[in-house]
């Protein structure tokens, strides 16, 4: 894709953030019917306002673009014509839409066959949106338009690292390197899944760890971390885009850090 591709396909992807806005503002903080994916063997909640979000975000990209392909977590997998494909989580964070919690965010990336190349995490409530392309990454909050950075961390003793809940770790193996890890940094919060992500390219934060991603869960974020001068990896160090175990970070050398730690599992 050339930079004109580029800005035109962003424009797009902020369009399908705009169309599941208008879906899941409708039902948040109401009474919502909440369905259990893993019926009743664990608790992964999805609504209405999940469904028909992604079900917007399809609608236009089969109109704009009929030849790209769609990954979405609610409506699963759509082959194209074309490389590139879309990745969609409508409501990442649902536990957190169904607490009334607004750190919950609609995920849109757009892959080029090789790798995400545009992100966004929109938060529709806080009125903030979140685009990473190739060279950088801008925070648009109540249309006025930020260039975002990520912030200088020399040490995991001096970073504030997030992750979305310890229950996401396999008790006997990624729990306890990521409370090695916990014990190293200067603070450690929980509970914001990709919005920690952005806090990072924002320059607020400067690490997030986690484990048991999906695809759907990452690749909109990888953009924005990177545009905005981070790093993304799995915990090995290699390509993190299709999920599983991820570290974000601001800085390289808290990455190193922490990738010290975690790649021994």
């Amino acid at each position: 894709m050339n930079a004109t591709e580029i800005e035109s396909l962003t424009a797009f992807a902020s369009q399908l953030a705009d169309a599941a806005a208008n879906v899941t503002l409708k039902h948040f903080r109401q009474q919502v019917t909440i369905d259990n994916k893993l019926d009743g063997k664990a608790f992964d909640p999805v609504t209405i306002a999940d469904r028909d979000a992604e079900t917007a975000i399809r609608t236009l990209i089969k109109a704009s673009h009929p030849t790209h392909g769609i990954l979405g977590e609610e409506h699963g997998r759509e082959m194209g014509e074309s490389a590139l494909y879309w990745v969609l989580d409508p409501i990442d964070g649902t536990r957190s839409f169904i607490a009334g919690v607004p750190l919950w965010g609609t995920l849109i990336a757009l892959n080029n066959g090789t790798r995400p190349m545009i992100g966004v995490m929109d938060q529709p409530y806080l009125g903030e949106r979140y685009l990473g392309f190739p060279g950088g990454a801008k925070l648009i909050r109540h249309d006025e338009v930020h260039p975002i950075r990520t912030r200088p961390c020399a040490s995991l003793s001096e970073a504030i690292m997030g992750t979305t809940d310890p229950v996401i770790f396999d008790r006997e193996t990624e729990l306890p390197a990521f409370k090695q890890v916990r014990s190293k940094a200067r603070l450690t919060r929980y509970g914001a899944d990709c919005y920690f992500y952005c806090l990072v390219a924002a320059g607020l934060t400067d690490l997030v760890v986690e484990a048991g991603l999906q695809a759907y869960d990452i690749q909109a974020l990888i953009p924005i971390i990177e545009g905005a001068g981070g790093i993304v990896t799995d915990w090995q160090g290699g390509d993190p885009q299709m999920g599983g175990r991820v570290i974000a970070a601001g800085d390289r050398r808290v990455h190193e850090e922490a990738l010290e730690i975690l790649s021994k599992v």
